[in-house]
């Protein structure tokens, strides 16, 4: 079976030869045509922030997680094999040709689809679903999203789908941001270029936001964010933190009454058959166009790097395996 390894930070061996995985009572094994990349990857191909005390080589295939494949043997009742699906592998061991998948964390997908690639968007958006079904209704409401890779781009898109009256789109990068106007943001902020806090403060009359999202994780973008939120408004912490211990300015947080919710683990699964729907009809179909660039199995060391590096357009970078 071929599978990628991260052997050393930014090292990545490309394996022939890796044990196939066998389902027991209750699962599917998944023959992978696309897995992507997401940036919880980065951390532990990189080897920086939390993922420094992680032990290399990492074990074989993980933490691939964003899977399209078919279902080439089955234990598990009402899921035949010949199946396109939408998979999430057990114990992320995604980065593999073959992978081990349980529902609810598998969603069917039609068998002619034209771009199956295409669909590995619905993984993300899942876990978007999730989170903002935690999180009370946003109709009406100020919304701001700081980072607009795809986890931001794609709350971006949702909150205005879910009737937000004004999302705020910000990033360092220029070129993410002119996705977020593709994407329905009614304002972007370069943060490179502007102070942020105060370009919310202009934009909203001093009112500053009702539900904030911070979709990357840093120091710096997680206490911009804890500044955006009106007096009892929300923080939601989505973005993965890059350390254990890091500043935050909870005496400011403290004193807004500013309510803080976070979201991460794989119940997105039962949302997986809700994201592929959206994907596949006018509701989130535009949300496939992120899915780019596509790259070979064999470009996947070339691949890891560009994702790492934020290369122009690299947004679900997925391989074709």
């Amino acid at each position: 079976m071929r599978a990628i390894q991260i052997v050393a930070p930014r090292k990545i061996a490309m394996l022939d030869d890796a044990p196939k995985p066998e389902p027991v009572e209750g699962e599917v094994l998944v023959r992978c045509s696309h897995v992507a990349l997401c940036g919880s990857n980065m951390g532990q191909y990189t080897g920086e922030g939390l993922w420094g005390d992680i032990d290399f080589p990492n074990p074989v295939g993980w933490a691939g997680h964003e899977n399209i494949g078919t279902i080439v043997k089955s234990r598990c009742d009402d899921w035949q094999e010949g199946t396109l699906v939408l998979a999430q592998p057990h114990g992320y061991f995604g980065f593999a040709e073959y992978i081990i998948s349980r529902p609810p964390a598998i969603a069917r997908l039609p068998q002619d689809s034209p771009d199956p690639a295409a669909l590995v968007v619905a993984q993300p958006l899942a876990t978007v679903l999730r989170a903002l079904s935690l999180t009370d209704d946003v109709t009406g409401k100020s919304c701001a999203v700081v980072g607009q890779g795809p986890m931001g781009l794609i709350f971006t898109h949702i909150l205005g789908l879910m009737g937000a009256r004004m999302v705020i789109a910000t990033d360092v990068l220029d070129w993410r941001l002119e996705w977020s106007k593709r994407y329905g943001a009614n304002h972007i902020i370069d943060a490179s270029k502007k102070d942020v806090v105060k370009a919310v403060k202009e934009l909203t009359n001093d009112e500053m936001i009702d539900l904030v999202v911070e979709a990357v994780g840093y120091v710096d973008s997680l206490k911009t964010a804890a500044y955006l939120p009106k007096h009892g408004g929300r923080l939601y912490v989505f973005g993965m933190p890059h350390y254990e211990l890091q500043e935050f300015p909870w005496y400011h947080v403290f004193r807004e009454n500013i309510q803080i919710s976070t979201c991460v683990g794989p119940e997105c699964g039962a949302f997986f058959q809700t994201a592929a729907d959206m994907v596949l009809d006018e509701r989130a179909s535009a949300l496939t166009e992120m899915v780019t660039p596509r790259m070979p199995w064999d470009k996947a060391p070339e691949a890891f790097e560009m994702y790492a590096e934020c290369a122009k357009d690299s947004l679900k970078l997925t391989l074709e395996v």
